[in-house]
């Protein structure tokens, strides 16, 4: 399938901040709507990455949330998707036509969700329910009272809300607190406010620390008496290393054996992911994910042109957000970590070698215009773009199992 449009998504939080889901969606290379065929193809696209023959749904516990057009609704494409785990949001227009209505019903008695868009609450609480699962709201802060009454009747409908766009953590609360399930906006990149911790706290300076060391190849003896100085970072690591995951042949009980066992370049990454996640202050498992995220696919879109510095462009993708997880300013945080001068430019002003790599991850999270155009720069088509992002959505949440 020859593609021409980016895959972009935004996450769907709920009322604890955590991902239960992503809303993907296509975007056209030249700033056009998806037709009804592209919108059709997506379907496909997404079943194919993410639903893996042998290993089944990768996306584990996320529901995806898919634009929709009616064709979608017979499409077979649909039956490779797992059905509790999809959503098709159609605009509530569509279902004025009879048809789209009993193809509607037909999906829903098969398990998939549907979302509705552009309802009016007021009027329709009642009547959608037998077509939707999810209805979308649209949140405005200012009349609170009201919209509390129109949100209890839909609830009374037993759909769930899902509002957008919700703009500030002051909005999340206040839909939380007015009974909303699903929350789409831009609150994966805003840290949570209300924490006062600011900069590292002693884990993660013992982290540095040990990734410093790491870069500066020293011996093993070394780091394990650092380690040593942090019983949890410790035990997590024997942890990591014992689990089915990373497949150690017999239980390993010594430090020196599992750094010795794991390498110094997985263990570098691990600790890149630790520090994000040892974060106390604005950390918010959006943020934490998103990180994780973007590192991943920085990494697999410069794959084929930066063979053998996949390490340095998961770094960068992984600390673009940690000013945030750290509730410091870049520069500050740069201080205390010496990285290689490339990743620095990368993460300071999006430059050098690496830059465009992340700002390309960026591009794909943010619905941003420049997708098209960063693609065509660094070479790689909408199809490669497209299958480094599902990929590494999955493997964000294999890591996070």
């Amino acid at each position: 399938m020859h593609q021409t449009n980016f895959i972009v998504r935004e996450p769907l939080l709920d009322p604890k901040q955590r991902v239960i889901g992503y809303e993907l969606s296509w975007q056209h290379h030249d700033g056009k709507l998806a037709t009804d065929q592209e919108l059709e193809d997506l379907v496909g696209f997404v079943a194919e990455h993410v639903n893996h023959p042998e290993h089944g749904w990768l996306l584990r516990d996320k529901i995806l949330f898919l634009d929709a057009v009616p064709a979608m609704l017979s499409t077979d494409a649909l039956h490779a998707l797992p059905p509790e785990r999809t959503v098709l949001t159609l605009n509530i227009r569509r279902l004025t036509d009879p048809d789209v209505r009993a193809a509607v019903q037909a999906v829903r008695a098969g398990g998939v969700g549907v979302s509705i868009r552009g309802a009016d609450l007021k009027l329709l609480g009642r009547n959608l329910s037998p077509y939707a699962s999810y209805v979308e709201v649209q949140f405005a802060g200012n009349d609170v009272a009201s919209q509390a009454r129109t949100y209890a009747a839909a609830k009374n409908a037993a759909m769930r809300m899902v509002g957008r766009p919700v703009a500030s953590w002051a909005d999340f609360d206040a839909c939380a607190a007015l009974g909303l399930d699903a929350f789409v906006g831009k609150l994966h990149l805003t840290p949570r406010p209300g924490n006062p911790v600011k900069g590292m706290n002693p884990t993660q300076s013992v982290i540095l620390q040990l990734m410093q060391m790491v870069q500066n190849n020293e011996d093993v003896p070394k780091l394990e008496n650092v380690l040593k100085r942090d019983p949890a970072l410790t035990y997590k690591l024997l942890s990591y290393i014992n689990s089915a995951g990373f497949g150690a042949a017999r239980q390993v009980q010594s430090l020196r054996q599992a750094i010795a066992l794991m390498g110094y370049a997985p263990l570098y990454r691990w600790l890149v992911l630790l520090l994000a996640t040892a974060s106390s202050s604005g950390y918010s498992p959006v943020l934490m994910e998103t990180a994780v995220v973007r590192g991943r696919l920085a990494e697999l879109l410069g794959q084929k042109a930066l063979p053998g510095e996949s390490e340095n462009l998961f770094v960068a993708g992984m600390f673009s957000l940690l000013d945030r997880l750290l509730g410091l300013p870049m520069l500050e945080v740069l201080e205390s970590v010496q990285l290689p001068e490339e990743v620095v430019r990368a993460l300071v002003a999006r430059e050098g070698k690496y830059g465009p790599y992340l700002a390309l991850a960026e591009a794909c999270e943010l619905n941003s215009r420049l997708v098209a155009s960063l693609a065509e720069s660094l070479d790689i088509s909408p199809l490669e773009v497209n299958k480094a992002h599902l990929s590494a959505l999955a493997w964000a949440q294999n890591l996070a199992a």
